[in-house]
């Protein structure tokens, strides 16, 4: 018995991925299959933790079986991380599995199974890991009204990225403004951001005892970035720093590297003023 369907593949982001160039770095995309067909992510420079923030949808997918198995049993999506090269083909990275979550036609499309949370899932380079990707995934039955009957996509929209989809509203993270600061008590080191809120290639920030700060009203030693990061603390990307030694010419041979996983017991909250006056006045 033929059933169709049609896959959504909310690929959020990726974190503590592996540093595939010499950088310390990588230029890393995500390829989804899905039985005879796959997709793939935008690439994005120069980061372990990308957020491709993108839903990839694939249509017309064809399942034989009955249509109970499907709902219990659907097929195994593979998902694999390869490293962009500027010459030669891609570098594999890692591979993960997943099931998604299944909606046939005459189910309706609400709480608790719908729409999906984000979860992570292990990435695995052979037996070892290498990294976490946040998704989640879905299989919708196409029922006898066609692709009209399937829950709508919601916004938002980015215009700058053309034909590529953002990961629906009332699935992707709600986000909150952070501001990042980072001390630098001796050594050069080059602070990578971990997370990607825009398209644009991110900026690094290097400091050292002769060279000129980012921000000349601050001293040299102290730096600051603004950041979108999900109000969900445990949905957080790591913070990556690389220390690097300057060669002439501006080239920077890579020294070492170091990830903070957690950003948890750095968070400072401002006090609340109404508590503060409430416990004054009462």
């Amino acid at each position: 018995e033929k059933q169709v369907f049609q896959l959504r593949a909310h690929m959020y982001q990726a974190r503590s991925l592996f540093a595939a160039d010499s950088s310390g770095l990588s230029d890393p995309f995500a390829r989804v299959f899905f039985i005879s067909q796959s997709q793939c992510t935008e690439v994005l420079n120069e980061t372990l933790c990308p957020t491709w923030d993108q839903l990839l949808v694939f249509d017309n997918v064809e399942l034989y079986g009955e249509a109970h198995e499907m709902r219990d049993d659907p097929p195994i999506i593979v998902i694999e991380i390869y490293d962009q090269d500027t010459v030669g083909k891609a570098d594999f990275m890692g591979r993960t599995f997943a099931k998604p979550v299944v909606k046939m036609s005459d189910e309706h499309y609400s709480p608790p199974r719908f729409p999906p949370q984000l979860e992570y899932y292990q990435i695995y380079r052979g037996n070892s890991t290498a990294g976490d990707l946040l998704a989640a995934f879905e299989l919708l039955q196409i029922g006898p009204g066609g692709k009209s009957d399937l829950p709508s996509i919601d916004g938002p929209t980015d215009l700058d990225r053309g034909p590529i989809l953002p990961v629906p509203l009332g699935i992707r993270p709600v986000l909150s403004k952070y501001r990042v600061e980072v001390i630098a008590l001796e050594h050069q080191i080059l602070i990578q951001p971990s997370s990607r809120t825009t398209r644009k290639t991110p900026t690094s920030a290097l400091w050292s005892s002769g060279s000129k700060c980012p921000h000349p009203t601050l001293d040299n030693q102290h730096t600051f970035a603004s950041q979108d990061l999900p109000e969900n603390e445990l949905l957080h990307p790591p913070l990556n720093i690389r220390v690097v030694d300057c060669r002439a010419f501006g080239r920077y041979t890579l020294v070492g590297s170091h990830a903070v996983s957690s950003l948890r017991k750095f968070i400072y909250r401002p006090p609340d003023k109404k508590a503060q006056h409430w416990n004054m006045t009462g």
